[in-house]
């Protein structure tokens, strides 16, 4: 005889629905918050926008909130003739992208000296690159100028990309060294075991390894240096030396600027720096994913 042992059916939990239930005002709590937050920071873009495409009595009649009646381009137009902002555009971009890929190099051979290397007082060198951060560029003008005069180099290009070169790359040293003092030491050695030496190592092992970061500090480094304004209104006085801030901040007391053309210098001046987050926000997501996975 066959004896069947009975069946015990277990109870369905139902405290996985209520949970969700019960998260879910948190939810829309959350996105209604971010979507407050996203659209108190488009909505003064969207309205730049606007303003730059509507005409002057299109403006005077229905203010900046009203939708332009029509495409109206001769205030983009006058600006970039009136400031030659297709040479203020070079100097910024040259600019930018001497300094991120200089400050780069020098933040991965000071962090290698510092992280990997160890070399004697570590602490004391990270000490005097996080105080450097926290310099005010207000402290650095005078003695900067003075130096830039007695060098030959005031009222040029070659003073910022120099000066904003070091400024980028303390910050880039002091986080670097925090990641390379937890490189994998297995990579080390094998390197080494190949017979590769510490230069030899440097660039074959450890920047590839440490891309997704460096192409993040690439990002920061272009990004910060074209919307820097300060130090290159002090130091590039010439009208052909000036960069896109420096032409912006000029030209906001001219009496010949009207709101719309004001408008339209203002949409050309971050459009560029818009276009070039857009095109690295990939490598800004994978770099910060790669960090958060180590």
């Amino acid at each position: 005889m066959t004896v069947t042992a009975p069946v015990v059916k277990r109870p369905v939990e139902q405290a996985a629905p209520e949970a969700v239930k019960h998260r879910n005002p948190v939810r829309w709590v959350v996105l209604a918050v971010l979507l407050a937050l996203l659209l108190l920071m488009v909505g003064p873009l969207a309205a730049v926008a606007v303003n730059a495409f509507k005409s002057p009595a299109d403006y005077a009649a229905n203010g900046p909130l009203s939708i332009p009646a029509g495409l109206y381009w001769d205030g983009i137009v006058d600006f970039w003739n009136r400031v030659d902002f297709g040479r203020k555009l070079w100097n910024s971009f040259v600019t930018s992208l001497t300094v991120a890929v200089l400050g780069v190099v020098l933040s991965i051979l000071n962090a290698y000296a510092l992280g990997i290397g160890r070399v004697r007082g570590r602490v004391w060198f990270l000490v005097f690159f996080l105080v450097a951060n926290l310099l005010p560029q207000e402290a650095l003008v005078y003695p900067l100028y003075y130096m830039s005069k007695e060098a030959g180099l005031y009222d040029s290009l070659i003073a910022i990309v120099v000066i904003f070169t070091v400024i980028q790359s303390a910050f880039g040293t002091y986080l670097l060294t925090s990641v390379y003092a937890e490189f994998p030491r297995e990579l080390l050695d094998a390197a080494a075991v190949d017979g590769a030496g510490k230069w030899r190592t440097l660039w074959r092992v450890v920047v590839p390894v440490s891309g997704p970061t460096l192409a993040v500090l690439f990002t920061f480094f272009f990004i910060w240096t074209w919307n820097e304004f300060f130090l290159p209104l002090v130091f590039l006085v010439s009208n052909d030396n000036q960069t896109v801030p420096v032409a912006l901040g000029v030209l906001q007391g001219d009496k010949m600027m009207d709101a719309t053309t004001t408008s339209a210098s203002a949409l050309i001046g971050i459009v560029p720096a818009i276009i070039f987050f857009l095109i690295f926000q990939r490598t800004l997501t994978r770099g910060i994913a790669a960090g958060a996975i180590k």
